[in-house]
């Protein structure tokens, strides 16, 4: 019963954080209740890399290895930024203001429940209340601040993700009325791909784009992705490390799942739709990171860039580029957690996060101005990063498979990506800072976070454990076509 247990810590540290008294308890609490759930996860993704199946409740609860991958990075990127939150909230709201402080601690284990619930449930009506739960116990965060701007923020992306819900809610409906065409069955991801050679290719289809287009809202696919720069732009960056690491690539997780089910029918081209929507993705979002003036939206416009490949990468079709999926899921996940935290380093120590504000951080401040010049590194794909190693397979598989034009497409778009990001990143790090340039030191707790995600950021780069390799294998698996 691990599996019950890895969204209720979270959850049972909401509650305390609501009525434990003292203004660090709520900090305290939410780190450990995050931690058991990263013991569990890791526990649970080490069963099945060793191909042991993990099974709570049949037909409603269990995890293969795409779900395993997914709810471990859920669980680190969740550690890390309630690690990142004790040191960044208590530095940003101040120590007379305990009561918004343990409302953002209820609020944040809230939605760390929500975002585990995903990947350990198979009933699909589950599933999308759970994608949706996410947005709800999420847009209070975004707000945090309070401003004005934060409020816009947060309005925009209830109402672009809740609009996005109701179009996936309509092909949720589809795929149950072919299933129940068929005779029956549970309706699981497995009891789908068992009676999707008996539906009809068209109701298929139409069900796929709905939900396509629907979760691709939340994932921030163009041309529903205008509420992803704005959210991560206002909302607290250990926030923006969930919202852009793990909620993006949890919904997409949804989308991934029903591949196999429509590539059942050969009369559509789920592969060209995938790439098709994937390059639309990466290069509008390359060519948004150039104009952009906004530390924090720099790397929001690169978290539609990497949704964008990952969504190619599995149009392209085959083992080798579904494991280069895969793996730009796991690298995307920590470097982005590892880039927001980045952003928020600069935005304590230089106090704006306007690009052309923020010069010479190295100087000003050497931890943040280090974290800026490695995050910008690293989620750009510079070598020997785990974001080039995972772009490159993709791209020396889908040249393998003779996908030339689209392979062709997306190495521009990537490079076009890398440009513009170190072009913003070297500016901020490198420049001459102002005579007025603020001096401050960083929080414990947040230099303890940096360092603990810079780890696994620059070791997947230059080595693949083979625990995570198996379990990587099996992820792929549950995606190709």
């Amino acid at each position: 019963m691990i599996l019950v247990a890895i969204p209720l810590f979270p959850l049972a540290a909401s509650g305390l954080s609501a009525v434990l008294p003292g203004r660090r308890a709520a900090a305290a609490t939410t780190f450990v209740g995050a931690l058991a759930s990263l013991l569990a996860s890791g526990g649970v993704a080490l069963r099945v890399a060793r191909g042991a199946p993990v099974v709570a409740v049949p037909g409603w609860l269990a995890c293969d290895g795409l779900s395993a991958l997914v709810l471990a990075l859920i669980a680190l990127v969740g550690t890390a930024s309630a690690l990142f939150s004790w040191g960044y909230i208590d530095e940003r709201v101040g120590g007379g203001h305990g009561g918004r402080e343990r409302l953002y601690y209820v609020n944040f284990n809230l939605f760390l429940f929500s975002l585990l619930a995903v990947p350990l449930l198979l009933e699909l009506a589950l599933v999308w209340i759970a994608v949706e739960l996410t947005t709800l116990l999420s847009v209070f965060l975004v707000s945090f601040d309070n401003t004005r701007e934060a409020l816009e923020a947060a309005w925009k992306y209830v109402v672009l993700t809740l609009m996005g819900a109701a179009i996936a809610l309509l092909g949720f409906l589809l795929l149950y009325w072919g299933l129940r065409g068929t005779g029956g069955g549970a309706y699981t991801w497995a009891g789908l791909a068992a009676a999707a050679p008996r539906v009809s290719p068209a109701l298929l289809g139409t069900a796929f784009l709905l939900v396509l287009v629907g979760f691709g809202a939340k994932t921030g696919l163009v041309p529903l992705h205008t509420w992803l720069p704005d959210a991560h732009s206002q909302a607290p960056a250990p926030v923006c490390a969930l919202l852009s690491g793990v909620e993006t690539t949890a919904v997409l997780y949804t989308i991934l799942r029903l591949v196999p089910v429509v590539a059942a029918s050969a009369s559509f081209r789920i592969g060209a739709w995938l790439v098709a929507f994937g390059l639309l993705s990466v290069g509008v979002a390359a060519f948004l990171l150039i104009q952009t003036t906004d530390c924090k939206r720099l790397f929001a416009y690169s978290t539609v860039e990497h949704m964008g490949i990952i969504l190619a990468a599995v149009g392209l079709g085959g083992p080798l580029v579904a494991y280069g999926a895969a793996y730009q899921i796991t690298s995307h996940a920590l470097t982005k957690a590892f880039c927001f935290f980045a952003s928020g380093a600069a935005l304590l120590s230089t106090g704006t996060r306007e690009i052309d504000a923020i010069r010479g951080l190295i100087r000003t401040s050497p931890p943040a101005g280090a974290a800026l010049l490695l995050g910008g590194l690293a989620i750009a794909g510079a070598p020997p990063s785990a974001v080039f190693l995972s772009e490159f397979s993709i791209l020396r598989a889908g040249i393998a498979g003779g996908q030339f034009l689209a392979v062709g497409l997306l190495a521009l778009f990537i490079v076009v990506a890398f440009v513009a990001i170190m072009f913003h990143v070297n500016r901020m790090v490198f420049g001459l800072p102002g005579p007025a340039a603020p001096r401050a030191g960083l929080p414990a707790a947040c230099v303890i976070a940096l360092v603990a995600v810079a780890v696994p950021v620059v070791l997947l780069g230059l080595y693949t454990p083979s625990v995570l390799h198996a379990l990587l294998q099996r992820a792929a698996a549950a995606v190709e076509r």
